[in-house]
């Protein structure tokens, strides 16, 4: 992958991304790494940001902008946010319109630093359409292990192209996080298998899920689409419920960055019509568990998740998952 050439930040080039940026701190100037070898760089999710940390190691300081409970489908840059990127060396960022608010400020700080998508170099061909949206491919490619595997394979390359002195240890620790990743994927395949056949029905909030369902062999449902933008109406619902009746689902699950309003009303919706749903538990979609914690890393959170799923629908998988490290799995 090509970062292509990358002019310094002229007084013209400020000006021509807007007022705004052009009073923000770091107008005028191309940052390179630094002396001591530490740079900065900015993402935007947790998810993008847990690569791109284990990528750098402490070769970069690493500013993530949506932490704990955040939906990126509904973030809007704050004017930190815009000095956070035009202070940054490079930026990186999920990409397929996940963070689309933010689209016109990427594109203003990609005039003068690299901005990276890490989902660039995913095929096509793998990526899930959605009939609600157009041309516009379900971004949520993280809830697939493998998937997300070829984001750190970007983050690898295009740090080693950036700072090539370094290039032989970013590749190495892209090696090692990866390999952490196959044994994590060998886990979630394993206690989703678990889930017996019958009751493989994943419902949440909102359709994040949809990759995750296809590498696991689960059907999935979203009460919304797969933008939290968009409004579930009451056909939607009833719709939800009659399935829910029909087919004894007894499990439904919330999300740690959407709001439960849909859910329960599925819950008292089923009811109404003599059948019990549970909630099977919360669940990391857009956004990683709080800073510090396992669940605040990538591995945190799908651990959490398909381990929380496995035992809500009947699967076995122990109580703190693979590792030993959740908190408390499945409570809600």
């Amino acid at each position: 992958m090509k970062l292509g050439s990358i002019l310094p930040l002229s007084l013209f080039a400020c000006l021509s991304v807007g007022a705004l940026f052009a009073v923000l701190p770091g107008c005028g100037t191309e940052e390179e790494p630094q002396a001591n070898g530490t740079y900065r760089i900015v993402t935007t999710t947790g998810m993008v940001a847990d690569i791109v940390r284990r990528v750098a190691g402490e070769r970069a300081e690493v500013v993530n902008l949506m932490g704990e409970g955040v939906d990126p489908h509904l973030y809007t840059p704050t004017r930190s946010d815009m000095a956070q990127l035009l202070e940054a060396d490079l930026v990186f960022y999920s990409g397929l319109m996940l963070e689309g608010q933010m689209t016109d400020t990427l594109e203003q700080a990609r005039q003068s630093r690299p901005v990276v998508a890490v989902t660039e170099s995913i095929d096509k061909r793998y990526l899930l359409d959605h009939a609600e949206y157009a041309n516009q491919p379900d971004p949520h490619v993280w809830m697939d292990v493998a998937a997300w595997s070829k984001c750190v394979e970007v983050v690898g390359d295009t740090l080693a192209e950036f700072d090539p002195e370094h290039a032989d240890e970013y590749r190495a620790n892209a090696t090692a996080y990866l390999a952490q990743l196959d044994k994590l994927d060998a886990y979630v395949k394993r206690v989703i298998a678990s889930v017996p056949e019958g009751r493989r029905v994943l419902i949440t909030a909102h359709d994040a899920f949809g990759y995750f369902g296809r590498a696991n062999h689960l059907k999935v449902m979203g009460i919304q689409g797969i933008s939290t933008e968009s409004e579930a109406g009451l056909d939607d619902i009833n719709r939800m419920v009659k399935f829910l009746v029909d087919h004894k689902v007894g499990a439904v699950f919330v999300e740690s960055s959407v709001s439960e309003k849909y859910v329960r009303a599925l819950i008292e919706g089923a009811g109404s019509h003599g059948h019990t749903v549970t909630i099977g538990g919360e669940l990391f979609s857009d956004a990683m568990g709080a800073a510090g914690t396992y669940e605040g890393t990538y591995i945190g959170m799908i651990d959490h998740n398909a381990t929380t799923i496995a035992r809500a629908l009947g699967g076995e998988a122990p109580a703190r998952g693979y590792q030993g490290k959740l908190n408390a799995a499945g409570s809600h």
